[in-house]
């Protein structure tokens, strides 16, 4: 029996040649696609992990400058507290030395002049005046005034103090003296009588309204002539006995 051999022509129907194709397209895109994928992985693995890395690297870099930056700001408003507390502690100081100073040197003028600087025999002078406020009175005041004499002297000075005050009221400038001052017959003469020095103390009512700008001492003295002294309101104020008082 004689071979049989495949036939020259196939015949094939549009359906089957269409099948075809679309096969042979799939295959094209998958081998396509993979080689996309495979040049992919290599560029990753040879740029993209170093660069992780290296970024990782830089943020902790970064975190411990600003840890470090932190910390220094920290200590710099520590030592700016420590800094505004000393400058408050050594301004505190200053003043209290410089009101010391102001009372040493307050002292030492009194006792120059107490004791007859340059070996003059000075008479009665009014050394200072000191007003404060009455506590629990609008407007009562308290005077202190202190009187001193030569010590080379070595006399009984004897007389009485009189005070007025002047100042501004209505918008016309008065003085107020006595009467005026709340006082009343004797009671506005304050008696003093001493051998070297001697602080007088009295009081007196200022009106409502009044503004005083100084205050005025009359110191009569028996047998000789009156002594006067004034003092700006606002210096008869100080904590320390006003001593630049206008003879």
């Amino acid at each position: 029996m004689a071979p049989r051999h495949p036939p020259r022509f196939v015949v094939r129907t549009l359906d089957d040649a269409a099948s075809l194709r679309r096969k042979r397209l799939v295959v094209a895109a998958g081998w396509v696609l993979s080689l996309v994928l495979v040049a992919a992985g290599a560029w990753f693995a040879a740029s993209g992990g170093p660069a992780t890395v290296t970024d990782k690297g830089a943020l902790r870099r970064l975190r411990a400058e600003n840890e470090d930056l932190r910390q220094q700001v920290t200590n710099l408003e520590r030592a700016a507290q420590v800094s505004d507390v000393a400058a408050k502690e050594l301004k505190r100081n200053l003043a209290e030395r410089d009101e010391e100073i102001s009372g040493l040197r307050t002292d030492l003028g009194f006792y120059s002049r107490l004791v007859g600087n340059g070996g003059q025999r000075d008479g009665l002078k009014i050394q200072g005046v000191r007003a404060s406020p009455v506590k629990g009175t609008a407007n009562g005041w308290n005077l202190v005034v202190t009187l001193t004499q030569n010590a080379r002297r070595g006399d009984v000075v004897k007389g009485s103090l009189k005070v007025a005050v002047e100042g501004i009221q209505g918008n016309k400038v008065v003085t107020l003296e006595g009467g005026a001052l709340g006082q009343a017959g004797q009671s506005s003469e304050l008696p003093f009588s001493f051998k070297y020095f001697q602080q007088i103390q009295g009081n007196f009512t200022l009106p409502a309204g009044f503004k005083p700008t100084r205050l005025r001492v009359v110191a009569d003295v028996s047998g000789d002539q009156a002594v006067t002294g004034a003092v700006a309101w606002a210096d008869a104020l100080r904590n320390n006995e006003a001593s630049d008082v206008q003879q």
